[in-house]
């Protein structure tokens, strides 16, 4: 029998209304979110979640280069767009959202930490240079399906669920519980 868990994407402040780098609807996948905790909690399956947790002089910040948000430009030789500041480390924007039912939470995996490169995935920092704990955590627990929804679904919802296919995971994709940033329609 496959063990399962649902992973939940960076469904924090900054990413909800009044946040940074609000996406557009954000605050409607917190009840979608709280929905599939109680079902899967109710099967005895895990609830885990994904967290952006970025230092303040990121270098995925514009402010860190002196151009406007969401302007296209390199980060470590890699392709990058420049956000606003967002979910800098122990923020009230980097926290996740007030509403979402986070005792029913097992784990929270940082992203973004180095301040070097974007981390969209909640596996792999952008260039795949470094890993987060996410892949020996799901591992240890045996756990070899995987549920997804969250913020944003054009950047880190869609890098973790190519990130998990590639490792070997089966992955189901909650669109209801998702939605995109989508700054070129």
């Amino acid at each position: 029998m496959p063990h399962r868990a649902l992973l939940l994407v960076d469904l924090q402040n900054d990413f909800c209304a009044g946040g940074a780098l609000a996406v557009p609807e954000g605050d409607s996948t917190v009840d979608v979110a709280n929905r599939l905790i109680d079902w899967c909690q109710s099967r005895g399956e895990a609830v885990i979640a994904s967290q952006d947790w970025h230092p303040a002089n990121h270098g995925s910040f514009a402010s860190q280069h002196g151009v406007e948000p969401y302007t296209p430009g390199q980060l470590d030789g890699l392709p990058q767009t420049f956000w606003p500041d967002h979910c800098v480390q122990n923020s009230e924007g980097a926290q996740l959202h007030p509403l979402l039912n986070q005792k029913a939470i097992a784990a929270v995996f940082h992203k973004g930490e180095n301040p070097l490169v974007d981390s969209y995935s909640a596996f792999f920092d952008n260039g795949r240079r470094q890993k987060t704990s996410l892949d020996d955590w799901l591992r240890d627990h045996e756990i070899d399906e995987l549920i997804v929804m969250g913020l944003a679904t054009d950047y880190c919802v869609k890098f973790t669920v190519l990130d998990a296919l590639q490792l070997g995971y089966k992955v189901n994709v909650i669109t209801d519980g998702c939605r995109g940033v989508n700054i070129q329609p």
